[in-house]
């Protein structure tokens, strides 16, 4: 096995790939620039933000099937590819990669499957242990009216396959949960629609914890808690996520520890049994519960927008724990650390988003990423005036750090008046948990 010098682990890390081109890959790409030994970071297709951050640029290649971007890699003598969102990895592109020699963070196919099939994913809570709520698997309307009857209660109804975050109908009512069943079999999700998980409901806040794997060992980042409806209140539909803070007060490092030992290393070695190597992040979304935490939902990658109000607060390490996990030599990476700081994300989205999103719209945006301060492009792209457009429903994060929650919010929040596009859209109460604390 190769091994990575653990004083810096980067004298092999000189340039960087990241597949993707939302909030989550700009902010990444703008936490990794900032390490002095990185000297190139191309971002695939990347977006209209991309380049703003020094030594990131955009690869746009003629294709985006998988042999064009390896040939890419190669070429460009790329050392880590970080595939950021969940279609590609659910795809097998990790493993093709390494199939061609390639270094990459990110799950195979398989592994890959803790996202891209929620009845998976119950079923390896379920084999190993993992609080979860008591749920029931159906493949047709039918069937899935038969277990809603037999129960008699509102359900949580849930897409199996993926769904862009929106998979997910929490139901108030039996009628409500009846509409779903009917509204996900009708296609509204596509194939991932195809079969559907109906889950007990269950009460209490939501926190998310992400743990960067190598295959046998892990390590833990600050939690985080976003907010999934559109509008404030936690009303309106469910989205990709409207904001995020971290770290989230609602647990300790204590608390972090034993969700450690009750929750990762459980499904780390649930996968180890499966003969998964997992090779990147896996992200629990749990609720705290009466009874204690219980896993809602894992996810193969970083969390959008969590991702983006956690990449300020990472050490500079953070290039060398990816590559080091990447290798599967996590005991050779330097120690991660953190910024003690408090980090909040507010998401601006399109007029119309998540059901159809208005695009084309130009972006005024009067303000410049800084040390506390910063814009992570999502849904954007340039015109050939150079102007930036929107591309998508939720256009940019307006992230920002401070001492207290308070601080970090009026600071986003001040300069998210600086941004402005036709329609822009977002939530006035972001960290209504943490603010004034």
């Amino acid at each position: 096995m190769l091994k990575i010098q653990k004083t810096n682990g980067l004298s092999q890390l000189k340039k960087i790939l990241i597949i993707g081109s939302g909030g989550r890959e700009n902010s990444i790409a703008w936490a990794l620039s900032r390490n002095e030994s990185i000297q190139q970071i191309y971002v695939c297709p990347g977006n209209g933000g991309t380049s703003n951050f020094e030594k990131c640029i955009c690869l746009k290649t003629k294709s985006e099937d998988e042999k064009t971007i390896i040939s890419e890699c190669k070429r460009l003598q790329i050392n880590l590819v970080i595939i950021g969102p969940e279609v590609p990895l659910a795809k097998g592109l990790a493993d093709k990669m390494r199939d061609a020699g390639l270094t990459v963070f990110g799950p195979g196919k398989e592994g890959a499957q803790l996202e891209a099939s929620k009845g998976w994913a119950k079923d390896l809570m379920i084999e190993n242990n993992i609080p979860t709520a008591k749920y029931w698997s159906a493949g047709s309307k039918e069937e899935a009216l038969k277990i809603l009857q037999k129960f008699n209660q509102p359900l949580v109804i849930k897409a199996d396959g993926l769904a862009a975050g929106k998979g997910v109908t929490v139901c108030e009512t039996i009628e409500q949960s009846r509409d779903a069943i009917v509204e996900v079999f009708s296609g509204k999700f596509g194939s991932a629609g195809n079969k559907i998980i109906l889950e007990e409901k269950i009460e209490g806040p939501e926190v998310s914890i992400f743990a960067l794997c190598d295959g046998e060992k892990l390590i833990i980042l600050p939690p985080a808690q976003d907010h999934k409806r559109l509008l404030d209140g936690d009303n309106g539909p469910n989205t990709g996520g409207m904001g995020a803070y971290a770290p989230a007060l609602l647990i300790n490092q204590k608390d972090l520890n034993d969700l450690k030992e009750l929750v990762l290393i459980p499904t780390l070695k649930g996968l180890k049994k499966k003969n998964i190597k997992y090779i990147g992040v896996i992200y629990a979304g749990l609720m705290l519960t009466s009874s204690g935490p219980k896993v809602i939902e894992f996810n193969c990658r970083f969390g959008d927008p969590e991702c983006q109000a956690l990449m300020p607060l990472m050490g500079k390490e953070f290039a060398s724990v990816l590559f080091a996990c990447a290798k599967g030599a996590l005991e050779n990476a330097p120690k991660l650390t953190f910024k003690t700081k408090r980090s909040a994300c507010i998401v601006a989205a399109s007029k119309g988003y998540p059901e159809s999103p208005q695009k084309g719209d130009k972006i005024d945006i009067n303000i410049e990423s800084n040390s506390a301060l910063q814009v992570f492009h999502a849904g954007t792209t340039v015109d050939k005036s150079n102007n930036i457009i929107t591309s998508g429903g939720r256009v940019l994060s307006i992230v920002a750090q401070g001492e207290s929650f308070n601080e970090a919010f009026e600071l986003a929040y001040s300069n998210l008046k600086k941004i402005k596009f036709d329609g822009m859209h977002f939530r006035e109460d972001i960290g209504y948990q943490v603010r004034n604390i």
